[in-house]
């Protein structure tokens, strides 16, 4: 007997081969061969997701001659699909074409299973679509009396023949209208299944007559101090089709997070009372971002959320006092795998919840975050990463290790307890510039990209005006106001006499500095107070200290390179923060952002189950630093005070700038920033 003709099948990029015997669909070649070939309608020629694209000719590298008749003729099915919804010119569906010859076939990345999405970012990784939930087409059997069970089992057995998913759960929501599902797609339907998870089985979380065309969706939510932001993702395509965000409705209770410890202590209840407010909160901001994008609330069936600490057991109905004390014990340090209606969540009646791990005491599940994005476990240089907030993540590390650890910051950085400060929106200033000689101020507003000197400001400001300061300004501005000698090292705002401008004006026992008067039009008068200084010395303070006892831990003086992470982190300036002595001194090109890392992080582990793994991994080998306990802590902190730094040099940051050598103390006011000033280097103007 002779023996069967196969044919070579090649495909790009997998590089992955073997022979076929002639008439084999594409997609079953693909599947032998454990090619990332995407179908949900199973071969049937419904969904398009398993396109393909053959190439023709000949191929040394491969050493093969394609010929034109290496698959079947286009067919019907082809046709049909084309005329309805259009197929891109040489796309050929992978589950109708067969193979009649030797072939070379490109699978493009919108029909792989584990599409990866593009990050913006060049340094960052990409992401590999691995979803926790996915769709699958199926057809049922008819019910028979002579072979007699239920629809349920009979779409199990289905689904276990042609997608091989076994040992599934249904809920009581889907058995409530399965029947009627089943008969009106005439026995075809397409499920959502959720993959499982630990001891969960896999479980059948909605069910669709015929196919489906639609989507499912999912929330990467960064639940912070301050403000909660939500991204809404596609978990068929991974794109994000909406972001919005919140502020946080805690803050009434205490705008940092000990503050709001203290209010759980204090008041009974105080605990339940915050873990409600923020449940609503988190309700109104998914029914916003869900309307933005013109979806159905009902069809999020899975969500990510990262948060600090307190954060944390306040969401999940835990209260936080122990976390108000020595040694910090979090009542669970592990990721976890929730109902989302467990915690009040109105979205799928299904729909699931995974929080990431904490690390350790006030290194929560936003730091973890921050980890899965930033990946400074793979770095080959040591990197700094630090995602400024009310409560500051710090990570050090590289391959060799990570060190990580919390610094409370305070809301400062984001506009609070800032006498002209605000949240980031249009008419807050975001970019100034002080002119050293004049002194006069130049800024750029949210919601244009005209600078105040510049002709058309005040016409493109017109519908907002110039309404405060949000953080990116006020970093911008303390520094430029350094820079220009208005502020000295310890952090004092100098006299009219002093500064040579009467921009500086007297204001109760200290000095302030005039921004911007828009009292005239019925405006604020903008103003930076000593008081703001002292509170952004105190912030900054925090931050560097946190980051300069992981270097005194890793045993080091300087870092390669720093990632500024934040819901503003891409809007500092690297030069601003190293004058004010936020960060390490650094080669500014080696000054990066990463945007919202937490939040990136979130969707890393909405999008890639994959990722949720490695991130339970990872935070057991991160080590946690715990700065109220490190003596150390106490003397950067003292010298980071003064503005950049009373003892430690910036060789890079002077080789870049001249700080002005000016000391306003003359009196030793107690609104200065360092009672003394600490060790001066000589500077001259800029």
């Amino acid at each position: 007997m002779a023996s069967e003709v196969t044919h070579l099948v090649i495909f790009t990029p997998s590089g992955k081969r073997g022979r076929f015997p002639t008439g084999t669909p594409v997609l079953t070649a693909a599947r032998q061969l454990g090619v990332d070939l995407d179908s949900v309608c199973g071969g049937r020629g419904i969904c398009s997701r398993c396109q393909i694209t053959p190439s023709f000719g000949e191929f040394s590298k491969h050493g093969v001659v394609v010929k034109p008749d290496a698959l079947s003729e286009w067919n019907a099915v082809e046709e049909r699909y084309k005329s309805k919804r259009g197929l891109i010119e040489g796309r050929r569906l992978g589950c109708q074409a067969t193979v009649q010859g030797d072939v070379v076939i490109d699978v493009p990345p919108e029909s792989q299973v584990h599409r990866q999405v593009v990050r913006k970012r060049a340094e960052a990784r990409e992401i590999v679509l691995n979803t926790s939930t996915k769709l699958y087409y199926v057809e049922v059997e008819e019910p028979d009396m002579h072979e007699p069970s239920g629809d349920l089992e009979r779409l199990c057995k289905a689904l276990d023949e042609q997608w091989n998913i076994k040992g599934l759960h249904a809920d009581l929501n889907v058995l409530s209208y399965l029947q009627k599902t089943l008969r009106k797609g005439e026995w075809k339907v397409t499920c959502a299944i959720h993959s499982g998870s630990g001891l969960r089985p896999p479980s059948i979380m909605n069910v669709w007559p015929g196919y489906y065309e639609g989507s499912i969706y999912g929330l990467a939510v960064d639940l912070g101090s301050t403000t909660i932001a939500a991204h809404l993702c596609d978990l068929q395509s991974g794109e994000v089709i909406a972001s919005s965000g919140v502020m946080n409705p805690q803050i009434r209770f205490g705008e940092d997070l000990m503050s709001r410890v203290s209010y759980s202590m204090m008041n009974p209840g105080g605990a339940a009372e915050m873990t409600r407010v923020v449940r609503e909160a988190m309700n109104a901001l998914f029914t916003q971002i869900a309307t933005e994008a013109g979806i159905d609330k009902h069809l999020i069936v899975d969500t990510v959320f990262v948060c600090n600490p307190v954060m944390h057991h306040l969401f999940i109905g835990v209260d936080p006092y122990e976390l108000g004390q020595a040694p910090f014990a979090l009542a669970t340090s592990n990721s976890l795998s929730l109902e989302a209606s467990a915690l009040e969540l109105d979205l799928h009646p299904l729909a699931r919840t995974y929080i990431l791990p904490c690390i350790a005491g006030h290194v929560g599940a936003d730091a973890a975050a921050v980890a899965l994005s930033e990946a400074p476990n793979l770095s080959e240089d040591l990197v700094l990463v630090v995602d400024v907030g009310t409560n500051a993540e710090i990570l050090l590390g590289n391959k060799e290790k990570v060190l990580a650890c919390s610094s409370p910051t305070g809301p400062a950085f984001e506009g609070a307890q800032i006498s002209s400060g605000q949240r980031a929106a249009p008419g807050a200033i975001e970019r100034v510039e002080v002119d050293p000689v004049t002194k006069d101020p130049r800024f750029k507003v949210i919601g244009s990209d005209l600078w105040s000197d510049e002709e058309g400001f005040s016409e493109a400001i017109g519908k907002t005006g110039i309404t405060g300061i949000c953080g990116s300004g006020i970093i911008e501005l303390v520094a430029e106001m350094r820079l220009a000698g208005i502020v000295d090292g310890p952090g004092l705002i100098g006299s009219p006499d002093q500064t040579g401008t009467d921009r500086c004006f007297l204001d109760g026992r200290t000095y302030s500095y005039l921004v911007w008067d828009g009292t005239a039009t019925g405006g604020p008068k903008i103003t930076v107070t000593n008081r703001d200084i002292r509170e952004i010395q105190m912030a900054k303070a925090a931050l560097y200290s946190g980051a300069r006892l992981l270097m005194d831990k890793f045993g080091v003086e300087t870092v390669d390179r720093i990632v500024l992470a934040g819901a503003f982190g891409a809007h500092i300036s690297p030069k601003h923060a190293m004058v004010l002595g936020m960060i390490p001194d650094c080669k500014l090109e080696k000054v990066t952002s990463a945007g919202n890392a937490a939040g990136t992080g979130a969707r890393i582990a909405l999008l890639n189950t994959d990722a949720r793994r490695e991130i339970e991994r990872v935070v057991k080998d991160i080590h946690k630093i715990e700065t109220a306990i490190e003596p150390r802590f106490q003397e950067h902190f003292i010298n980071a005070s003064n503005i950049p730094n009373s003892v430690e040099p910036f060789p890079i940051l002077e080789s870049i700038v001249t700080l002005p050598d000016v000391n306003f103390n003359t009196g030793g006011d107690r609104e200065s920033g360092a009672e003394g000033g600490g060790r001066r280097r000589r500077r001259s103007a800029r």
